[in-house]
């Protein structure tokens, strides 16, 4: 799509950001300028039984259309001043439709921890065999949820004409087109991360899954047309029927992308309930050994990420388990309960006095294992719940700069720059003990909702405002808030990276293991 337009008079886009935690409908100018926002809290999934997360489809869309409604009340931008729309969502929460494109049954959501049995997949077993890629064979076989369903659920299965995306659910919601992103595709489909595409009809990788090509959704590079806003959706969303909305991709791509452009030099760290740290380049590169380099928000570009499951979760668990007080508090002074937390970390010395935090609430991808757990260690009498609270944001950090090191090593170039982006990037405690362990000066981008300019900058290039996506980062990425290292910290938390925690994994998994085997949890 090529429109011209003049640079010196207003653009807006309407980016919508379906999270895990909320939905937000977010305006921004040509230039990066958040000028608006609405916020609707959403319930992350609801559990059956354990291990399971799922969601109402439908629930995600009338969120989306209350962020929507709840955006034009309360700004000053119509409707009628929105150039274009792009949609950033959760990764991997999955959906079966029936051939008039109806939820049959909740979605599936990224957090499920389900496995399903593994088939016999003929040709394909002797090969994996010899490259020793039997286990790499299984665990997608057990983690693909189509497989599940087919097994678990083969009467609705078998109804089941599209398998696919929130976020291709949502697009056909507001657009009535059941099309995607390539930024998109991401878990454990039959999707070729290399080549950005769905497997070829050829590929014996489609014994591996349940799925059919038929079943799975056309999809576009970033930054191309999906369609317009339909009247429907117009009049459950309030925006304009005719509307052309813009492919963008997920939110850690779009949060990538808004955070650190496209400059293979710098790292985006995300402390969002998910924790991720990404590089983006053009090279494929596997961070983890099979583990794919994801589609980034701009076609033709790779992140290379490495990720804590729960990640920043952590915060919610502990505010929910050990922090009643000061949320109590926090509402009688009309503030967030982590401002709170957070003065009270500012008192506890770095390092915690010794205190140190392993963050395996959930086992990994590919690290930590199926038997990885969570560990404090280091107790002592003075420590109290703000020592434990500035443990899980040390620990959380230290993971992180692990996962740096191994994207360093692995990418085989230096990386000289750091972005945070993400809730946890409004704690000006985390953001300083980031600065500390990383060594090297943390940036926060210039505006708190880094996923959503990633997807505004979609929006910009698929509408012509840029000719393309290097030319818009460079227009709409800005630095903001920056925290330098402090040198004494650094060299204390060196100390206590690699000689603590580079080996408490290592040291604490055959435990794990024997946890594991002693109390089926987690179940194998």
């Amino acid at each position: 799509m090529t429109v011209t337009h003049n640079l010196d008079t207003p653009i807006y886009f309407l980016a919508i950001d379906n999270g895990t935690q909320s939905v937000r409908a977010l305006i921004f100018d040509q230039f990066g300028t958040e000028i608006a926002k609405a916020r609707v809290i959403i319930e992350p999934y609801f559990s059956t039984q354990p291990n399971f997360a799922e969601q109402h489809a439908d629930y995600y869309w009338k969120k989306l259309s209350e962020a929507c409604q709840q955006l034009w009340q309360n700004c000053d931008i119509t409707p009628e001043q929105i150039a274009g729309v792009s949609l950033a969502t959760q990764r991997y929460t999955m959906i079966c439709l029936d051939k008039d494109k109806q939820p049959l049954r909740p979605a599936i959501v990224w957090m499920d921890l389900r496995r399903g049995e593994t088939n016999d997949i003929g040709l394909l077993n002797p090969l994996t065999k010899v490259i020793g890629m039997s286990e790499l064979v299984q665990e997608a076989q057990q983690k693909a949820r189509c497989n599940w369903l087919a097994h678990h659920e083969p009467e609705m299965w078998a109804k089941t004409a599209h398998y696919v995306n929130l976020s291709a659910y949502l697009t056909y919601q507001l657009t009535g087109e059941l099309i995607d992103s390539a930024g998109h595709a991401l878990g454990y489909l039959p999707y070729d991360y290399k080549a950005q595409a769905w497997f070829k009809p050829n590929n014996l990788k489609w014994r591996l899954f349940s799925c059919r090509l038929e079943q799975m959704p056309k999809i576009v590079p970033p930054g191309q047309l999906l369609g317009s806003i339909s009247t429907k959706a117009a009049k459950a969303t309030g925006i304009l029927a005719g509307t052309p909305m813009i492919a963008a991709a997920s939110d850690k791509a779009c949060e990538a992308l808004g955070s650190a452009g496209l400059a293979a030099d710098t790292a985006c760290l995300s402390f969002g309930t998910t924790a991720t740290v990404n590089t983006t380049s053009k090279n494929y590169v596997e961070i983890l050994k099979h583990m794919p380099a994801y589609t980034a928000a701009a076609p033709n570009y790779y992140n290379h990420e490495y990720m804590i499951y729960r990640g920043f979760w952590m915060v919610s668990w502990f505010k929910e388990q050990f922090a009643q007080y000061e949320e109590q508090l926090a509402k009688t002074q009309g503030i967030d309960t982590e401002k709170l937390l957070d003065q009270a970390v500012k008192d506890i010395p770095a390092g915690c006095m010794g205190l140190m935090m392993q963050p395996y609430w959930s086992p990994g991808v590919r690290h930590p294992g199926l038997e990885g757990k969570g560990a404090l260690i280091g107790f002592g009498d003075v420590h109290t719940r703000a020592h434990v609270y500035r443990a899980i944001l040390e620990g959380l950090a230290y993971e992180l700069k692990l996962g740096f090191d191994t994207i360093e090593k692995r990418i085989g170039k230096p990386i000289k720059h750091l972005r945070v982006a993400g809730g946890g990037s409004q704690s000006d405690s985390a953001m300083q003990l980031t600065a500390d362990i990383f060594g090297m000066p943390a940036y926060r981008p210039h505006t708190y909702e880094a996923s959503g300019l990633g997807a505004a900058i979609n929006c910009a290039v698929g509408l012509g405002v840029y000719p393309d996506h290097l030319a818009a980062t460079k227009a709409m990425v800005h630095l903001g808030d920056e925290f330098l290292p402090i040198d004494a910290n650094v060299q204390l938390y060196k100390r206590l990276y690699n000689e603590v925690y580079l080996k408490m994994y290592e040291r604490l998994k055959p435990l794990y293991q024997s946890i594991q085997d002693i109390t089926s949890y987690p179940a194998k």
